[in-house]
């Protein structure tokens, strides 16, 4: 079987769901393989078919996630040689799009019923993408540090957002980033 077989993304995409209803109720570490397939409609045997543990299915759609934040990131690039700020659309961001997709993931990481590790592990997958996004900039002023820098305040915006029920439009964030990162650069 390839790993595009549909039985198999069906049973990893049920799985999934199945993780993310029951995160809405217990922790990470609470839930037992029994219950996941219980929720999924799944047998233990198919679950140890693709999956050691619990913590594989969570680190496997995390991987997907953030895989589709990364596009989600790279989105304005696609339509110019150059981005300037300046001159940027807010139309074309699309990583509070990507957030409201994935919300339900999202309300999770942030409500601490995962290990603390995967906040660190979504930090650190954002400040690859500045870090790439900076390439050969020159400057006098420490990249990594700066990517930090950008990381926290994208995160931030995201955990106002969540503290927030989620209550502004993904337009409405992409406006306010174009508004704060010409601010910023005045």
């Amino acid at each position: 079987m390839s790993k595009h077989d549909l039985r198999i993304v069906k049973t990893k995409e049920a799985l999934h769901r199945a993780l993310l209803q029951l995160l809405n109720d217990k922790d990470l570490g609470e839930i037992s393989i029994t219950e996941i397939c219980k929720q999924a409609k799944i047998n233990r045997g198919t679950f140890y078919l693709h999956y050691g543990q619990i913590e594989d299915v969570f680190e496997e759609y995390f991987k997907e996630i953030t895989l589709d934040l990364a596009n989600s990131y790279k989105e304005p690039y696609r339509r110019v040689a150059t981005l300037n700020v300046d001159e940027l659309d807010s139309s074309t961001i699309r990583i509070f799009h990507h957030i409201e997709k994935y919300k339900s993931f999202y309300e999770i990481i942030f409500s601490r019923k995962v290990p603390l590790r995967y906040y660190y592990m979504l930090f650190d997958e954002i400040d690859k993408l500045f870090l790439e996004d900076m390439g050969q900039q020159q400057g006098d002023f420490n990249h990594e540090m700066f990517a930090s820098y950008q990381s926290n305040a994208i995160i931030g915006m995201i955990i106002n957002w969540y503290k927030n029920d989620f209550s502004y439009s993904a337009d409405y964030l992409n406006d306010q980033l174009v508004k704060i990162l010409n601010i910023t650069r005045k």
